[in-house]
């Protein structure tokens, strides 16, 4: 993924999360049963937090020339949220509560975010131990 692509999704992304959480706080509140808000609620939580995520890696694809590992880390925070958020925020708006099935499969994507991009901090970290020392 190429840095501003990554930069614009955050960016989409964060704008969404932001519109989303005073849509709940101020849209909905007494006008959905009290479950249903609280799921609304945890939708906006993780869609906020996993932008700014996004927006971290972009930097970080930056600055390691667009790595494909960091990349497809992006790709699975970026999908991650549209399946866990958007399947979230669509059972809390309709009340249709097979919506909630879906949602472990977003789940499954943002961990692989978080996973692809531990591997490859692990992996830079061992290439920049095994460098000469530069003095």
């Amino acid at each position: 993924m190429k840095t501003e692509t990554c930069l614009g999704i955050a960016g989409l992304m964060g704008a969404t999360a932001v519109a989303a959480g005073a849509f709940g706080a101020h849209g909905l509140e007494g006008k959905i049963p009290d479950d249903l808000m609280e799921i609304f609620q945890t939708a906006a939580h993780y869609h906020l937090i996993h932008s700014v995520v996004l927006l971290a890696l972009s930097a970080l694809i930056q600055q390691n020339q667009e790595s494909a590992i960091l990349s497809i880390s992006a790709y699975f925070f970026s999908f991650g949220i549209l399946v866990f958020a958007g399947s979230l925020y669509i059972l809390a708006l309709s009340g249709t509560r097979w919506w909630g099935a879906v949602t472990p499969i977003g789940g499954v994507l943002l961990i692989l975010g978080w996973t692809t991009l531990s591997y490859y901090c692990f992996r830079a970290g061992k290439s920049f131990a095994s460098r000469p020392n530069q003095s």
